[in-house]
């Protein structure tokens, strides 16, 4: 059952014409009627037809304006970079006895960092990773030995983008509290990605259709200003 405030808010904005990306942020605002600070979010429907269990898209992104969330990140790593691994801000640390936690069943963190020689203990517990999306991978710049380097960008402001079997991603783009620019600013740095990255194989248009909304709001649908 739609609450009252939810029935407040404007109807079918999902057919009304595209708008370019800096209009729709102050409508997406002005949306946001709840008492806590909403995530302005986008949606992508891209051009990718996959097999279950297939990711045809998968990369990290770095916010320059960050998400707005405190994001809590553990480390793994060998008994003798754990002094590094305390430098680097990380909120959870530890070795075997980590592992050991994970396997258990208590996750208490957002972000896994790994070292390579870790890799091979924490396989252990990738059956509970893998399927929360967890497990570290090095092309996601998560198993490394630049545990500073990899803690500080978790926390600056970096997210992972993928693709679901129907070829749908899901991106936060930080806060309703952020000024305009810095939303703006967010939107572009995701766009740039993905532009990057898509599948060499794909033709034609990659990106089909684009949404932004907030937590709790209605969704817009955003006029591409280039192809993707």
């Amino acid at each position: 059952m739609k609450s009252k405030r939810y029935k407040k808010l404007p109807k079918n904005t999902k057919n009304l014409k595209p708008n370019n990306i800096i209009n729709l942020i102050d409508l997406v605002k002005k949306n946001c009627t709840t008492k806590f600070d909403e995530s302005i979010d986008i949606n992508f429907h891209v051009n990718i037809k996959q097999k279950k269990g297939e990711v045809s898209l998968r990369t990290m992104v770095d916010l320059p304006s960050g998400t707005g969330k405190n994001i809590k990140v553990a480390v793994v790593c060998e008994d003798d970079k754990i002094d590094d691994a305390k430098k680097s801000g990380a909120d959870l640390i530890g070795s075997d006895d980590l592992i050991e936690k994970i396997s258990s069943g208590k996750i208490d963190f957002e972000k896994l960092i790994s070292t390579p020689s870790m890799m091979i203990k924490l396989s252990k517990v990738g059956k509970i990773l893998g399927p929360k999306g967890l497990m570290p991978n090095p092309k996601l710049g998560t198993v490394t030995n630049n545990i500073l380097q990899a803690v500080k960008s978790a926390k600056s402001g970096q997210i992972e983008i993928k693709n679901d079997k129907d070829g749908n991603i899901g991106a936060s783009i930080g806060k309703k509290s952020f000024s305009n620019d810095k939303l703006v600013k967010n939107f572009n740095s995701v766009i740039d990605s993905i532009s990057k990255d898509k599948p060499s194989n794909i033709k034609g248009e990659f990106v089909k259709k684009m949404f932004i909304t907030s937590t709790m709001g209605v969704s817009y649908k955003i006029k591409l200003e280039k192809n993707i």
